[in-house]
């Protein structure tokens, strides 16, 4: 057991690292307090883990990959306009309020849908074919609750860096991204599209947000050169 545990753990670690959950992880982080993120991400992977060496241990199967990505994609694309949604609303208490209740059933069901598809599933449930199940179990739940606690970092210091009505704004355009990534490359097989997609997005929101800056600092500036004459 203690074989599983520590080799499912490094290869569900290692494959995590630079991965898409990272940065959906991390995309969570700009947005809520980073305990709920990782009460959640935990309750995930221990479900989604769960799965994966249930079917891969007693009955040697596998999940269809592309159906549950295209319920990922369509998860996320929702979660971008909620995202966009809640950056644009001025009444900031009210979404404080409700961060505790929705955030934890967000970043569950969300990264759940999103592990089913991903390749660490597929490779907990090979080593739960030859290995201790429970120890398999254990060790890629740590595993991937470690990996996804480095992202959690980042996001939290980006989250006490950046303004907050800009970490829904861009908590949006990575959920956008992520959904379009799944739904075209994931669901449709369809890797040159997926990127060409992503690309112009990423490069639009770019220059829409560059824009949107440079008015800002525009207006800022000819607010305080009118400020000593009106003094």
């Amino acid at each position: 057991m203690h074989t599983a545990i520590l080799l499912s753990l490094g290869v569900v670690f290692l494959a995590e690292l630079g991965d898409r959950s990272q940065l959906i992880t991390m995309t969570y982080a700009l947005r809520y307090r980073w305990w709920v993120v990782l009460i959640g991400v935990a309750i995930a992977a221990f479900v989604a883990h769960g799965v994966s060496v249930t079917l891969g241990h007693f009955l040697g199967t596998a999940l269809p990959a592309r159906p549950m990505a295209f319920a990922s994609a369509i998860a996320f694309l929702a979660f971008a306009v909620w995202a966009w949604r809640e950056g644009g609303a001025a009444e900031e208490t009210a979404s404080i309020t409700q961060e505790p209740r929705f955030a934890l059933l967000t970043v569950m069901s969300s990264f759940v849908l999103a592990e089913m598809s991903d390749k660490t599933s597929l490779a907990t449930l090979t080593l739960a074919s030859g290995h201790d199940w429970a120890g398999v179990w254990l060790g890629s739940t740590v595993g991937m609750v470690l990996a996804d606690g480095l992202a959690i970092g980042v996001g939290v210091l980006l989250h006490q860096r950046l303004p907050r009505q800009l970490l829904h704004v861009l908590a949006s355009l990575l959920f956008l991204l992520f959904g379009l990534w799944m739904l075209f490359d994931s669901a449709l097989g369809l890797r040159p599209v997926a990127v060409a997609v992503t690309v112009v997005v990423a490069l639009v929101a770019a220059t829409a947000t560059a824009a949107q800056t440079l008015r800002r600092r525009s207006s800022q500036a000819s607010i305080a050169r009118r400020s000593p004459d009106v003094a």
